[in-house]
């Protein structure tokens, strides 16, 4: 194994990082590095397997990947239709399961209907684009958010929003609902397209003990 160069993983970080690493560690991958909460490294190294793992923020994962930096990326499902890199997608890891949602009073429902334009407020403007523009044929004004979106129709800056909800409670306190589903999300597994024709074999492999493990 001394001849393979190091393969590098970009993680999401949080709990989407810890929860890899466990589901890693059932197939034999770990990384004792990463295990120390003291540590100030930003690269840690399993110098065994040849392997290299860094954090980082989730949108800034697939721009890993894609420009090579990254071999492999675990990031959740929106961040990688929201950034639209070029990279593969390999695998479904089934965890940090939620759904991107439309979402706003009762009252928007009809707005939604008959195609209104109205005014969509979401941290993800590409997804709410490429939802009412490609999927609804329905023309929108998208406005960036980056905090609070429930904020939006509570304050009219807009009539609904795009966003991830997991349980909704956060909705119903402020008298707003799930309208449509968008998509179904959870974490993903990418890959730089020129890291996968040259490491076919070790990636491959990888996925291949991974889907095994979560059908398990």
């Amino acid at each position: 194994m001394s001849d393979y160069r190091y393969l590098t993983f970009a993680l999401g970080k949080g709990r989407l990082a810890n929860k890899t690493m466990e589901l890693f560690e059932e197939i034999g991958i770990t990384c004792e590095e990463m295990k120390d909460k003291n540590s100030r490294k930003l690269i840690f190294v399993n110098e065994e397997l040849k392997l290299r793992f860094f954090l980082s923020k989730g949108p800034d994962v697939p721009t890993y990947v894609e420009y090579g930096a990254a071999d492999i990326g675990i990031v959740g499902r929106d961040t990688i239709l929201e950034e639209n890199r070029n990279v593969y997608e390999m695998l479904d890891l089934g965890y940090g399961k939620c759904r991107m949602c439309v979402c706003g009073p009762a009252s928007a429902r009809e707005l939604l209907l008959h195609h209104e334009r109205i005014r969509v407020a979401s941290k993800y403007p590409n997804i709410a684009r490429d939802y009412f523009y490609d999927k609804k044929h329905q023309t929108v004004d998208i406005i960036k958010l980056n905090g609070s979106v429930e904020l939006g129709p509570l304050v009219e800056l807009s009539d609904v929003i795009v966003d991830i909800v997991e349980t909704g409670s956060t909705l119903k306190e402020n008298g707003l609902e799930v309208l449509e589903e968008v998509c179904p999300l959870s974490a993903r597994m990418i890959v730089n397209p020129v890291s996968m024709q040259m490491e076919t074999e070790r990636i491959k492999d990888l996925v291949n003990r991974l889907r095994g493990r979560l059908s398990s």
